[in-house]
């Protein structure tokens, strides 16, 4: 058995260059360690923001999509028709910055409204649209579009929301978003629903609060309550 401390370099594969000394330069480093993002890739791609809600995600999204337009590149904005919380032609971020978008309500409308010549598409709440949106995203970038878009990637009982899980193994870059826990202060990646029903989707800040693993609870709403009066009307003759 090799001895602890003395592991070789070809173990742990450890470029010839740093071990004689000989690469000084930063033009050599970066031949080792690209800093290159995917800013500077010329081809197609796909950037997912994910995490629960308060984390900011469409603040993120709206930042990374207004760089692209100050780059001059064409920008194409989609938000799904559900989402009509702050308005129903822009997507909003909570600290209110606005970026105009087209609602649409599947899938195959937002692919069919995408215009030519664009160089990035932006998708906000993309867990609320149908399955085929992850084809979409694919299509897109093997077109050579850069698509970047939010969402939940857990409901408030912690499951897979939707299309995520596909959108988060096929996407080149993921950002996992973090929001401040009411309770603890931690960092809380949990949808903590406080009120209202058992369906998945109920739109509303109202009705959750951002929680940690520790100060998550399991949420089932109440049964509704019978009136403590029935009135019944006799049958007509």
């Amino acid at each position: 058995m090799r001895p602890r401390g003395n592991r070789s370099s070809e173990a742990l594969a450890i470029p010839p260059e740093i071990l004689t000394g000989s690469l000084r330069s930063p033009s050599g480093w970066a031949k080792i360690f690209p800093e290159e993002s995917l800013d500077s890739y010329r081809g197609g791609w796909i950037e997912i923001i994910a995490g629960g809600m308060f984390s900011g995600k469409s603040e993120e999204l709206i930042r990374r999509l207004r760089r692209s337009v100050i780059a001059r590149q064409r920008v194409q904005v989609f938000k799904p028709l559900i989402d009509d919380r702050y308005s129903t032609e822009d997507i909003v971020s909570r600290d209110d910055r606005r970026l105009k978008a087209h609602s649409v309500a599947t899938s195959a409308e937002l692919l069919a409204r995408v215009e030519i010549g664009m160089q990035v598409v932006g998708i906000d709440e993309i867990q609320f649209f149908d399955a085929g949106v992850v084809d979409v995203c694919m299509q897109l970038a093997d077109a050579g579009i850069r698509v970047i878009a939010a969402g939940l990637d857990q409901d408030y009982m912690r499951r897979p929301f939707g299309p995520m899980p596909a959108l988060l193994a096929v996407a080149e870059d993921v950002s996992k978003m973090h929001a401040v826990c009411v309770r603890c202060r931690g960092a809380a990646h949990y949808s903590q629903r406080v009120s209202g029903g058992n369906a998945q989707v109920e739109v509303g800040d109202s009705a959750y609060e951002a929680r940690c693993r520790a100060c998550y609870e399991l949420y089932k709403s109440a049964p509704a309550e019978e009136p403590a009066v029935q009135l019944t009307m006799p049958a007509s003759a």
